[in-house]
């Protein structure tokens, strides 16, 4: 019996080395390492506000006020994050290492969009707008844990670049090898 070994290919690096120079070059970085926790700490206070609304009936003007707010940080985010993708990939959004996350990120401005229009539009009740608005916020849980993870592969890149980086300036000849395959 013939047994063959799968080998499991390495995924490719998030960022060419390129793109990684034009990432930390940024300031859309730092603003988007500034406003990524702004958001989160906006949603909490806001997803606080909707479930006492939900649970007590009482403070309906603050939890709107709140998703309203969230919303608009949200679309900072989102067009501060389109200029980021465009400096660092060439492209405005849906670059390969962050495609299936702006696609997400999609359904994310659809929903909180949504809910917009129904506030302005008065479509809906209380509770169906605020049961919106949790549908909205589940996504955006969704997608802010695809940029954490996308973070935290970033960083495993990193190490594993500068680690065979490190490795060529102590030893020449591994470039040398490297080339020749």
């Amino acid at each position: 019996m013939h047994l063959e070994v799968q080998t499991k290919h390495p995924r490719r690096p998030l960022y060419t080395v390129e793109q990684r120079q034009r990432r930390d070059a940024s300031v859309w970085t730092v603003v988007q390492g500034v406003l990524a926790p702004f958001q989160f700490l906006v949603f909490l206070i806001s997803f606080a506000l909707v479930i006492r609304y939900l649970a007590t009936g009482e403070g309906f003007a603050a939890a709107t006020l709140s998703i309203v707010i969230k919303t608009f940080v949200l679309y900072t985010i989102m067009v501060t994050g389109a200029v980021w993708e465009k400096i660092v990939f060439g492209q405005y959004l849906f670059a390969r290492a962050f495609f299936w996350e702006d696609v997400f990120s999609m359904l994310v401005l659809a929903l909180h969009t949504a809910y917009l229009f129904a506030v302005f539009f008065s479509l809906g009740g209380n509770i169906e707008q605020m049961i919106l608005a949790l549908a909205a916020y589940a996504a955006y849980v969704i997608n802010a844990a695809q940029f954490v993870l996308k973070l935290r592969a970033a960083r495993l890149d990193a190490k594993q670049t500068d680690a065979a980086i490190k490795r060529r300036e102590n030893n020449p000849s591994i470039g040398t090898l490297e080339a020749a395959r």
